[in-house]
């Protein structure tokens, strides 16, 4: 095979296995790839997203210790008050929005409780429920 294809089919089957990987739902959020700015843009497709690191999700259970266990139950299968977060089958994105701005009637808001990075945590922390 010239090198050239060779060269091209190497990308297709990168591609081809980021974007099943993302379909798994593997992609947890990294720290590291996080800035305090532009949360939503970072979060917009799990298929871009790294696995996170054991800090960040020992952090982000920490912060589900502290503010979501009490409706979301310790081990996070969801109680009377809220559901169960395992698989989540919506973005990152919303995740992260969910956290931040509440959901009316619902759920209270994190906005001030938490900044990006904190609510990066707590994000890789529920894609890593097992």
């Amino acid at each position: 095979m010239p090198k050239s294809l060779e060269a091209k089919a190497l990308k297709l089957a990168l591609l081809a296995a980021l974007l099943a990987l993302g379909s798994a739902g593997l992609g947890a959020i990294s720290l590291t790839t996080l800035s305090s700015s532009g949360l939503a843009s970072k979060f917009a497709d799990n298929r871009f997203a790294t696995v996170a690191s054991p800090e960040s999700i020992e952090q982000g259970s920490r912060f589900y210790g502290m503010s979501c266990s009490h409706c979301h139950g310790d081990d996070a299968t969801g109680t009377d008050d809220g559901p169960d977060l395992h698989y989540l089958p919506i973005s990152n994105a919303h995740i992260a929005t969910s956290i931040k701005k509440g959901i009316q009637g619902q759920m209270p808001n994190f906005s001030r409780k938490y900044d990006d990075r904190q609510v990066a945590t707590i994000v890789s922390y529920l894609r890593s429920l097992r």
